[in-house]
């Protein structure tokens, strides 16, 4: 997922808006614009991209528990068929989008999504659980280059006015990928197997990519660089020793962190007594990811309320309610706290992500890039620690690691008020009078 996208912010995934400002120039005319020639079929084939990036990424999220029964496997080491496709592509993130500047976004799309699908197809035939995480990370390492060139892609091939409903367009692809794929999923498990499902996941994802090949228009506006590894290594350096950008993807990683470990575990403890809940309901609880897309998209009403800290607080706030509750051993308080740890999560991933871009003064893209890879390497690290802590500590082993991730964006938040009320202090003080 991410899980899947927020769908609340236009950088939340990828390498974002370019920031040359050539690249989003008003006075070139024969951008794409709603209404226009092109526009919608860029439109359906970024929406059918997403639809299978995040499909294929968290297939086996919903399936962890059949894939544990298959193999003879701990939640901990099942865990990885999830943990090493959100950490390849946390890795693979930022070359990618390099390499997007060389060789056009349009390739890598179409290059990754390839590669993805591919692997997808031989993902259900995995002999053994070495064998199925292996194959995972090779597709999330694929799906890398997909999110980081779309966003840099309608950045250059769409007008400025168009630009924020085109990126919704493509997260909310994301959103529906993520949500669907899992749901999908479940269904076929209980039906047929876990290995059917994946199957099934496979051949939606060769749809999806069949109609991006066909609908994708060519890119008008894309300028190839040359690669400069010593430019690109400066610029993340930057931002690597910006103070706040540390602080966002410090949050992004621990908010992530509680989220995976969350929707990791939660189809272990509800197969379980006393809940008992058949395959295909466990993944319908991921129907729960709607909630995540109205907050998401609330959070910008929340930073203009509240501020950007005080938005991060409610998020924090929510989370561990959510969190808390969830220990109860009635469903509908399961179901509650996680109506509560999604909503708080999307929010403060929106918040979060969305600052990155307007901290960043320069090198927009590989800042977020950098955000993304925090992010991801959250998911990772929160599903395998979170399958860890299941196995030593059941449900409330799990929920005493979100609760700690929790804790540390507190404490990066309150440390920012602080640092900012200091600031402001110091800003208002009278200069020194010499004589």
């Amino acid at each position: 997922m991410p899980p899947a996208s927020t769908g609340a912010s236009t950088i939340v995934l990828g390498a974002a808006v370019p920031s040359s400002p050539a690249t989003v120039s008003p006075a070139v005319p024969d951008r794409l614009t709603p209404g226009g020639p092109g526009y919608r079929r860029m439109s359906f084939a970024l929406f059918a991209a997403g639809i299978a990036t995040f499909a294929l990424l968290y297939s086996t999220q919903a399936l962890l528990p059949a894939v544990s029964a298959s193999f003879g496997a701990t939640a901990g080491q099942a865990s990885w068929t999830v943990s090493a496709a959100t950490g390849a592509l946390a890795l693979c993130v930022l070359p990618l989008s390099a390499l997007s500047e060389r060789f056009g976004r349009r390739q890598m799309m179409t290059a990754s999504l390839a590669v993805a699908v591919v692997i997808g197809l031989l993902v259900p035939f995995a002999p053994s659980l070495g064998w199925l995480i292996a194959l995972r990370a090779i597709q999330g390492a694929a799906l890398a280059g997909l999110p980081a060139s779309a966003m840099a892609y309608l950045a250059e091939e769409v007008r400025p006015k168009a630009l924020v409903a085109a990126i919704g367009l493509f997260v909310a692809g994301n959103s529906i990928g993520g949500m669907s794929g899992r749901i999908l999923a479940g269904w076929i498990a209980q039906l047929w197997g876990w290995r059917m499902a994946l199957g099934a996941i496979g051949l939606l994802a060769v749809a999806c990519a069949v109609v991006f090949h066909l609908m994708i228009p060519k890119a008008r506006h894309f300028s190839p660089s040359t690669l400069n590894p010593k430019a690109l290594a400066k610029t993340v350096g930057d931002h690597l020793s910006n103070p706040l950008l540390r602080r966002l993807y410090a949050i992004g990683a621990l908010f992530m962190t509680v989220f995976g470990a969350v929707y990791t575990v939660i189809g272990y403890r509800l197969v379980e007594e006393p809940f008992g809940l058949p395959q295909g309901i466990v993944g319908s609880i991921f129907l729960v990811y709607l909630v995540g897309t109205l907050s998401s998209a609330a959070a910008g009403r929340l930073v203009a309320r509240l501020g950007r800290r005080g938005a991060l607080y409610l998020a924090v706030s929510t989370t561990a309610a959510g969190l808390l509750l969830s220990l109860a051993d009635q469903l509908a308080a399961v179901l509650a706290g996680l109506v509560l740890i999604t909503a708080g999560f999307f929010a403060g991933h929106a918040v979060a992500s969305s600052s990155v871009s307007r901290t960043a003064t320069s090198g927009r893209a590989q800042a977020s890039a950098l955000y993304q890879s925090a992010y991801y390497l959250g998911s990772s690290a929160g599903g395998t620690l979170g399958a860890v802590a299941f196995h030593a500590g059941g449900w409330a082993g799990t929920v005493v690691l979100g609760v700690l991730a929790v804790l540390g964006v507190l404490s990066i938040t309150l440390f920012g008020t602080r640092a900012a009320r200091t600031e402001r202090l110091r800003a208002a003080s009278p200069a020194p009078v010499h004589n």
